[in-house]
């Protein structure tokens, strides 16, 4: 059964927005047939005449009618409509959040996203995998971290940043270091050949060993070149500072070392070379040293995945890699970046 009409009485100003709207071509339709519907119904028309020329059901007619006639033009806007209630909430997600919080299952190493849905029994293991996207958590990545509990880091941290910052004048800064247990490997290399006929390089698991090398080396910090050791045996730390106050004589030398043993107590070679000075990193902060930064460039360039068939043939290829590298040495900058730390809330770190 069709509401008795309303009676509709536009003012000028409805009516200029309704013809406007009417005459627009980027009105909606619905809004296009909501706005003639006040017009007719304005002009005296009736419901079922309304319905015939708009193309509507008359209960369609009756319900603008009577939107507009009780709230005007805010009548023919649609309502808000609350839609289906959320299965989970922020209170699902503060769940998920405080379980990660807790160690996992005895006998596992890690959550996983079926074992916190398991866990918490009314989620479903999809939306747990959703919030960990939309929050940045990798349940697999790991970070470390590494405190130093030297009493005196400020300083010397200070100390050696002060060295590559401002370095003294008519002096030479160094980074020393070494690199222990350089394995040769020789590996069985080449080309492996798939039924599609394509061909694959790569090299066998299987690997023979031909001994082992340790490389000491000295980075300048203002050329970025770098003084190698080139000994075949292990040579001691002090033998290796010879090589280096030999390739910068009377000059004044400033040596970056880290803590350890062999580089301490070392007093009476220092009373015997009155132009060198060592300074040591903090404990537990050899990456201040920027020969750190070096071993791994030489690591990645050109020790990774080659293959020896010799210890002769290792030193060599280092050799050769070295002065390669010092043909275009570059020193590094250093930068300093805002740290942005933040707080372990309600956390305690425990030793296992």
């Amino acid at each position: 059964m069709i509401p008795e009409a309303r009676e509709v009485h536009l003012s000028r100003k409805d009516r200029k927005v309704l013809e406007a709207c009417c005459r627009s071509p980027v009105t909606l339709q619905r809004d296009l047939k909501r706005a003639r519907i006040v017009l007719l119904a304005a002009d005296g028309r009736s419901t079922r005449s309304i319905a015939k020329e708009v193309g509507v059901q008359p209960r369609i007619v009756s319900l603008w009618r009577h939107r507009y006639a009780d709230h005007g033009l805010e009548g023919l806007q649609d309502k808000p409509r609350p839609g289906k209630q959320p299965i989970y909430t922020k209170t699902t997600d503060k769940r998920i959040l405080k379980l990660l919080d807790k160690p996992p299952p005895q006998g596992f190493a890690r959550w996983t996203g079926p074992l916190l849905a398991e866990a918490l029994g009314d989620v479903d293991v999809q939306y747990v995998w959703r919030f960990l996207r939309s929050h940045k958590i990798d349940l697999v990545a790991r970070k470390s971290w590494c405190e130093s509990n030297d009493p005196n880091f400020t300083a010397k941290a200070a100390d050696v940043v002060g060295l590559y910052v401002a370095p003294p004048a008519k002096a030479i800064v160094l980074c020393v270091d070494e690199k222990p247990s350089i394995q040769a490997l020789e590996r069985a290399q080449g080309y492996l050949k798939l039924p599609n006929g394509r061909a694959l390089t790569g090299q066998s698991h299987d690997y023979k060993r031909h001994g082992t090398t340790t490389l000491f080396a000295a980075l300048e910090v203002a050329t970025g070149k770098i003084i190698h050791s080139k000994r075949r045996r292990r040579v001691e730390f002090l033998d290796f500072m010879n090589s280096v106050t030999a390739a910068f004589p009377n000059r004044k030398l400033h040596v970056i070392l880290d803590n350890l043993n062999t580089h301490k107590k070392n007093e009476d070679w220092l009373k015997a070379h009155p132009n060198v000075q060592f300074h040591f990193t903090p404990t537990s902060a050899s990456w201040l040293n920027q020969v750190e930064v070096w071993f791994s460039i030489l690591q990645g360039q050109s020790l990774s995945g080659t293959s020896f068939t010799s210890l002769k043939q290792l030193q060599e290829h280092i050799d050769a890699y070295v002065n390669a590298y010092n043909d275009r040495a570059e020193p590094f900058v250093w930068t300093k970046k805002k740290v942005r730390q933040r707080r372990f809330k309600g956390r305690r770190i425990t030793q296992l």
